[in-house]
């Protein structure tokens, strides 16, 4: 309803409502109805999430159409959180409520105490408030202290000492979370962190639609929408969601991390902070980069995957890339930030602290574990642009003795001139995706990314300086030294006959 069209007393609602001009309808009904009016409008649901339109989206909007409460599960950077909290663009704008109600009364028909003391009083002269719909959700991130007050509700002593009421009396209530989200969405982030006690609380208000404060006769008939996430893999590391809280959770969707490198692209570009105070250009292949490291992570049997990688580590990734290659930029007097694949490497701690490692990664280091994934991850991209380029002048010149030294503080035009003196090399970085009349920083990212892909694949050798040399060299010679025969006697009696000899090398 416009604004310029809201009643402003108990009377004009009710005059619209016998109109036609407003309808009254619980919160699921008008989160399903509005979802309707989208669908048939062929409007785009939850904006800004990515890679669900075919798998859990679809499960989402039929939880929504059978007006269920839901449950969504699944590892941490999986979209969780935001997609409950797009939920809010299905309410209505705004609705009419009882002026000064803690639990948002509804004016035409109150259930607490005081939303029907103000109407009785009143009457069709009260003046109505309009709740907008984003004051209509609320938001709990639950954690093993959260008590069964914190939810529902409490007894306030002080206040009723103070207005002369009965312990027993609603008007001495102290309302908790849950009825103050009345007629609204009221969400709890991992649900298994909430004490076993504490999720029984929620039993009535699932399945019988109401709460009940302490042991007095306070029954509250809410109309509320309630949606939960976890993580399935902490239901034994902190706790569980008790089987008769699940049994009245409607739905169990399970979200996932995306499924193809160009998605995750995607979303790592709508998230990150790259735009800075100088003129930033990312190359295609170092966003893609940055998001097979997350790949390479999450397939690693040395990274647990029960406690998955996080989204957040491609996006901490390139913002740190896009930093290190900022502040080469500026020392070097660059109007043009662009960052290379080795800054990737500069990205090693926002690497390391996103990933929980299994014994055997614990034992080679997260450092390491992280520099190989990146490696990896260049190889694989590194495929992708050159796998029918001739690379054999490029590297037959570093096995003849070549050698660059490309230091990560090098400014982009000294790259260029020391690439200039390898065979074939300004060719192969053209083919990555360079226009025409390139200035010096990409064409000295694209050198980089050669240069990086032909170590990440072991056709050429890096030295710890930087420097880019042929394999040979950073071989060892390898000899075997041949220990001289030894012959033994076994011969257990002195004088006896001379017995058969072994030769142990």
């Amino acid at each position: 309803m416009p604004a310029s069209a809201r009643p402003a007393t108990l009377g004009a609602l009710k005059s619209a409502l016998a109109r036609g001009d407003y309808a009254r309808r619980s919160v699921r009904d008008e989160v399903r109805d509005n979802l309707i009016v989208k669908l048939r409008r062929g409007d785009r649901l939850f904006p800004g999430v990515v890679g669900y339109d075919d798998t859990v989206i679809p499960q989402l909007v039929n939880a929504i159409l059978a007006k269920h409460h839901f449950i969504l599960l699944g590892l941490r950077g999986q979209a969780k959180t935001r997609l409950i909290r797009a939920l809010v663009d299905l309410l209505d704008d705004a609705i009419p409520v009882v002026p000064g109600s803690e639990i948002h009364d509804d004016p035409l028909a109150p259930i607490s105490a005081h939303g029907k003391a103000v109407v009785a009083a009143e009457g069709d002269d009260m003046p109505l408030e309009w709740r907008p719909r984003e004051a209509r959700y609320v938001e709990k991130l639950a954690t093993p202290d959260t008590t069964i007050a914190d939810l529902i509700g409490d007894i306030d002593p002080i206040k009723a000492a103070a207005s002369g009421l009965q312990l027993g009396s609603e008007l001495a209530m102290h309302f908790g979370l849950l009825p103050r989200a009345n007629r609204g969405l009221f969400a709890i982030n991992e649900l298994p962190d909430l004490a076993g006690k504490v999720q029984v609380g929620l039993f009535n208000i699932l399945q019988e639609g109401d709460v009940q404060i302490k042991g007095f006769p306070v029954r509250l008939p809410l109309d509320v929408m309630l949606v939960f996430t976890a993580n399935p893999e902490d239901y034994t590391a902190r706790g569980k969601i008790i089987t008769p809280l699940k049994d009245r959770i409607g739905a169990e969707i399970r979200t996932h991390y995306l499924e193809s490198r160009a998605d995750a692209v995607a979303v790592t570009t709508q998230e990150a902070w790259v735009e800075r105070g100088l003129r930033v250009d990312v190359p295609a292949y170092v966003r893609e980069v940055v998001e097979e490291i997350a790949f390479q992570a999450r397939t690693d049997r040395r990274v647990d995957r029960r406690s998955g990688v996080s989204q957040r580590l491609p996006i901490s990734v390139l913002e740190t890339v896009v930093s290190n290659a900022e502040r080469r930029a500026l020392v070097a007097g660059e109007g043009l930030v662009v960052p290379r694949v080795t800054d990737a490497y500069s990205a090693l701690p926002s690497i390391t602290g996103k990933i929980e490692l299994e014994y055997e990664g614990e034992l080679k280091g997260a450092h390491a574990v992280a520099k190989e994934l990146i490696r990896n991850a260049v190889a694989q991209v590194f495929d992708g642009y050159f796998i029918d380029a001739d690379v054999t002048p490029t590297v037959n010149w570093f096995e003849n003795g070549g050698s660059v030294l490309l230091g990560d503080g090098l400014p982009a035009s000294a790259l260029v001139v020391e690439a200039s003196k390898v065979p074939g090399l300004l060719d192969l970085a053209s083919r990555a995706a360079l226009p025409p009349g390139a200035p010096a920083p990409l064409v000295a990212a694209a050198v980089d990314f050669v240069l990086e892909g032909l170590y990440a694949q072991k056709r050429i050798g890096r030295t710890e300086a930087g420097g880019y040399v042929g394999t040979e060299p950073l071989r060892k010679p390898q000899t075997v030294r041949q220990a001289p025969a030894i012959s033994l006697d076994e011969d257990d009696e002195p004088g006896g006959p001379p017995k058969k000899k072994r030769y142990y090398n």
